[in-house]
Parts: structure tokens; C-alpha cells; sequence
């Protein structure tokens, strides 16, 4: 049987793995996690806003970012929300470089909150390491 969190348990789980950047819920309500689904599920409530996919929550972040002109790395997380209980169903995390083009992409199916993976075990999958570069020889006349 799946283990499901409350909020505050479930924004605290999420942050000790390190996702602990501004969120955004539903492609709105940017703030930290606990405060973004918050006013999401507040604006539910007064039927000014509701999921897109029924009793999923769908939160986006960036595991990196050095600035518009570096490559960054963003997260999208489908989090399945029923009576005030959380549970992580899928992860995708996208590696794109400056211009927005995507360089790697990685996805997690089937997941729950305690298997999803810590923010450098993300970042380690879609950041490849600078290869070694091996200095000429120098190349000249002998004698």
C-alpha cells in the first residue's frame, strides 16, 4: 500500500531532498512549495482555479539556474492530490541549454514521494561531465 503525506509532511519530505527553490502549482501561484499548493488549493476551493488533470497537482521548479545566458535544468512533478493526502506519481527533469533546445531529459514513472530522487541525483543524470581534453603533443622537427 502507497503512503500518502499531508501537506506539511509532504513539502517537508520534498525540501530535505533539496527541493527547496519557488514552485509554481498549475502553471500559477509561484512561492515555495508549501505556500504555492496552498494558494492553489485555496483558489480551488473558492472555484476560481482547478486542476488540469483531475486530483493531480502538477509542479514545476528549476533544480539549476545560472542566469539567461547558461544552460539550466527544470523540473516537472505530477503529484497525486486526494482528501488532503499527497503522493509524487511522475517526475520529468529537462536539461536545456540557453536558446530553450533540449539537451537530455530524463523521466520517472511510477514513483512515490519517499523513492523520488534527491535534486544532485537529478542533476547528476542529465549533466554531463566536461570530457578531458587531451593536450597535443607538440609537434615539431626533430633532430
Amino acid at each position: 500500500m502507497k503512503k500518502t503525506f499531508d501537506l506539511d509532511t509532504f513539502a517537508k519530505t520534498l525540501t530535505d531532498k533539496g527541493y527547496n527553490r519557488s514552485f509554481v502549482t498549475e502553471e500559477d501561484y509561484p512561492d515555495k512549495i508549501k505556500r504555492s499548493i496552498e494558494r492553489f488549493l485555496e483558489a480551488c476551493k473558492n472555484g476560481t482555479d482547478k486542476p488540469t488533470i483531475p486530483n493531480t497537482l502538477m509542479l514545476r521548479t528549476y533544480l539549476e539556474w545560472n542566469g539567461d545566458h547558461r544552460p539550466h535544468t527544470n523540473c516537472t512533478i505530477w503529484v497525486k492530490w486526494k482528501n488532503n493526502a499527497f503522493d509524487v506519481q511522475k517526475m520529468e527533469v529537462k536539461r536545456n541549454d540557453r536558446f530553450g533546445h533540449l539537451l537530455k531529459k530524463w523521466e520517472l514513472k511510477n514513483l512515490t514521494t519517499e523513492r523520488i530522487p534527491t535534486v544532485k541525483e537529478a542533476l547528476a543524470v542529465v549533466i554531463e561531465k566536461p570530457k578531458e581534453q587531451i593536450t597535443p603533443s607538440k609537434r615539431g622537427f626533430r633532430i
